[in-house]
């Protein structure tokens, strides 16, 4: 990038330097900024994502909006709001007026009104009262949704965990590895629930529902009504019953809190199993060899994330982590744990200080199922994320809804389709008829490499590989009978962005 100064576009910018479709960035007084041309229209936003400070100058521009280049949020460019997820907060934006063959930014515009961008909220079809079962990605976007509509009525919010909303994936990454701070990871300043009105019941969870009276009761005996409702209960760890003799620790990662313990673990810790070549366990493995702790990774599959990502990209994971010095054992399962010695099945031995299992989740569907819903491998939800019972809803790890891209009824356990999907529920809630079908996106963070996915690809019986995987700069195509299911990226994040306009376009034949 050049060092040379940042143009103030106070000073205005040539038209004959701001060709149809270009972004330059520069400066609005002390801000950074970002000046965008979209046909006849010029638009002057902040430069930077407001979920991980991403350079929205490297990201897509589609009609009037930007995309952010690195987990593809996506902005208002006439009023800055955050229309995806995973950003929730607006970016700054200024009026811009053209003089002559010039373009000059002038004040800043207030940030979005509620109701600016969604349209006017129905009073009509508003219910009395909104309730949430669960505090993550999910749950926290309905809320942040309904408010942002303008909606006046209570909004509850009920969480078993014992901490406000938080960033669930750096669990696994940032804060694991040591770069992330515990106070950068709640996802809202405590006075964000106060200044909205959400009323945020944590370390409880719902015991029942009664969907004929329309009310939860909490597992201290607390009964709570509702005019509708969104099940965002995610999903539970697997839990391994492994035989054995001694107390080694033994680490599921799913909370803040198993986040925090395995982080006060690790710093006695020299060698640590993991169990599970997943997304998960291989995201532990490189955090806690960050940590210098070395670092034996246990699966039963024979490839790491093959299921998932095919052979050849799992193949370039196993790679990049045995070149940081972790040890696969894979083909293998825990047959036992005997002191601090863990006996893997094939009669080979390892030595931990603790062992984290990370072999896969299960959607917590028992309130649905108890409460008469359908379920189906998840809640089963419609377009419009509405379960069997009209007025409530479910979203995020523990929905399982038609997809209009593949054609499947799927259920996807990532951070941005939960908050996607919360989104949609509450405009739905509202009276919306909104129907879901954003293509699926993930990332996953393997030290220095990030891996982003859109689309969804449970078979494939083709994958295409434009790049190199070891130069770790490729995109990974996955196709079923000539279709585009899904795109995997290292170090392309515009090539991401287009593959997920392209499955949009595809989507809307």
């Amino acid at each position: 990038m050049s060092d040379s100064p940042k143009p103030d576009f106070r000073s205005g910018i040539g038209i004959q330097e701001l060709p149809d479709g270009a972004i330059i960035q520069g400066r609005v007084d002390s801000d950074d900024a970002i000046l965008v041309r979209r046909g006849g229209d010029y638009f002057a936003v902040g430069a930077q994502c407001t979920h991980y400070h991403a350079a929205l100058a490297s990201g897509l521009v589609v009609g009037g909006t930007i995309r952010c280049p690195q987990h593809h949020a996506c902005f208002d460019l006439r009023t800055g709001e955050a229309l995806r997820a995973p950003a929730l907060n607006p970016i700054a934006c200024w009026r811009v007026e053209r003089v002559g063959e010039k373009i000059f930014v002038r004040e800043k515009i207030a940030a979005p009104a509620q109701q600016s961008a969604q349209g006017t909220l129905d009073a009509k079809a508003a219910p009395p009262s909104v309730l949430i079962v669960g505090g993550g990605a999910a749950g926290l976007a309905a809320a942040d949704m309904l408010r942002r509509r303008g909606y006046p009525g209570p909004v509850t919010m009920v969480s078993a965990d014992d901490s406000p909303p938080y960033d669930r994936p750096n669990l696994s990454k940032d804060f694991l590895a040591g770069n992330a701070p515990a106070d950068w990871m709640p996802l809202c300043a405590p006075e964000y629930y106060t200044e909205r009105a959400i009323e945020l019941v944590l370390n409880s969870r719902v015991r029942s529902i009664d969907v004929t009276q329309k009310r939860v009761t909490l597992d201290n005996g607390r009964s709570l009504g509702f005019g509708a409702l969104l099940i965002a209960t995610g999903a539970d760890p697997v839990r391994l019953p492994i035989p054995g003799t001694g107390d080694l620790p033994r680490y599921y990662l799913r909370s803040f809190a198993d986040s925090r313990a395995l982080v006060d673990a690790s710093k006695s810790a020299k060698r640590v199993a993991v169990v599970g070549a997943s997304f998960i366990g291989l995201e532990v493995a490189a955090s806690l060899r960050e940590r210098g702790i070395d670092v034996h990774v246990v699966g039963l599959e024979h490839v790491p994330l093959e299921k998932a990502m095919g052979r050849e990209v799992g193949a370039f994971v196993r790679e990049l982590h045995e070149s940081h010095g972790v040890v696969f054992h894979l083909g293998n399962s825990v047959a036992r744990i005997d002191g601090t010695r863990v006996l893997l099945s094939d009669a080979s031995t390892l030595e931990a200080d603790f062992v984290v299992l990370g072999v896969g989740v299960r959607p917590a569907v028992t309130l649905a199922e108890q409460a008469g819903l359908a379920t189906d491998r998840g809640i089963a939800v419609n377009e419009y994320l509405e379960t069997s019972v009209p007025g409530i809803f479910a979203a995020g790890d523990v929905a399982r809804w038609p997809d209009p891209h593949s054609g499947d009824r799927i259920r996807v356990e990532h951070w941005v389709v939960a908050e996607r999907q919360g989104q949609v529920a509450a405009l739905n809630m509202l009276g919306g008829r909104q129907r879901f079908d954003a293509i699926p996106f993930f990332w996953s963070q393997h030290y220095d490499v990030a891996i982003n996915y859109v689309g969804h690809a449970e078979t494939w019986d083709a994958v295409e590989i434009e790049g190199g995987l070891a130069s770790r700069d490729c995109a990974v195509t996955y196709r079923r009978n000539g279709r585009t299911l899904a795109v995997a990226t290292v170090s392309r994040d515009l090539a991401s962005l287009r593959a997920e306009l392209e499955m949009e376009s595809l989507r809307a034949e």
